[in-house]
């Protein structure tokens, strides 16, 4: 997932001259992008993944596929996040990178490489000499990265790396024919009832049939992985049930 750059914008490419001085807000809520009941998910984050939220594959119009943790229930819902305490142990990668992005840098001799961008009119950004709580500097007094820019290199490096791979493990997951759909069916009482539907996922019976050299190549591309991982995170819908009943009963206090 890249990022292109014009004069016009106020995306740009970081570095420790210009930006010394800025800050950005580390804090969790709804006003920094926080309240989304679904947010997409890459395969180099799998595996924290399906510790914490349920995962769903969905199709676009143009027959691309996409992974999705789902995180709420309702429109505008983050059942992991109560004012600016997020109660999970893991923050998917596109909310945990805030204003920063990677960018296509294209050098004299026509050579491309991502590097990494902010977008310095991003709310999070706090401009140098401003006052404002839970603020991170990007850089050290001398001009290496701070530990805070650190982990959102980490956190784009996995959403760069995710982004380029995901095609490629969703054909090759969807040749094995491991991809089915599922309807998600939710009851919480007499009146309240969620059907998630249009969303797939990974066929536990159809792992359980793969053999030969099906299995040998998902395997050896790291993939059987990924697939395990996307069907077991369903059982975190429970979790979504629990979390939701909590919230209803609070308002009714």
């Amino acid at each position: 997932m890249t990022t292109t750059t014009s004069p016009a914008t106020s995306i740009v490419r970081l570095n420790n001259i210009d930006h010394a001085g800025l800050r950005v807000i580390a804090a969790h809520g709804a006003a920094w992008g926080d309240a989304v009941n679904q947010i997409p998910v890459f395969p180099t984050e799998f595996e924290a993944v399906q510790r914490e939220f349920p995962i769903v594959l969905h199709r676009a119009p143009d027959g691309t596929w996409e992974a999705l943790a789902l995180l709420g229930l309702d429109r505008d819902e983050n059942l992991f996040l109560d004012g600016d305490r997020w109660s999970a142990r893991y923050v998917p990668a596109l909310l945990e990178r805030g204003p920063f992005s990677i960018g296509i840098h294209t050098g004299p001799d026509g050579t491309r490489e991502p590097m990494v961008h902010i977008d310095t009119a991003h709310p999070r950004v706090v401009p140098a000499g401003s006052a404002a709580a839970n603020a991170e500097p990007l850089f050290l007094p001398h001009g290496g990265n701070a530990p805070y820019l650190e982990r959102m290199q980490d956190a784009l490096q996995v959403i760069h790396t995710g982004y380029l791979a995901q095609a490629a493990m969703f054909a090759a997951l969807a040749e094995a024919g491991l991809i089915e759909p599922v309807r998600i069916e939710i009851q919480l009482d007499e009146t309240l009832r969620y059907d998630l539907v249009d969303f797939h996922t990974i066929g536990v019976e159809a792992l359980a049939r793969l053999t030969g050299s099906v299995l040998e190549n998902l395997h050896r591309q790291g993939l059987l992985a990924a697939a395990v991982h996307i069907a077991s995170s369903l059982g975190n819908v429970s979790r979504l049930i629990e979390l939701k009943n909590a919230k209803r009963a609070s308002a009714r206090q």
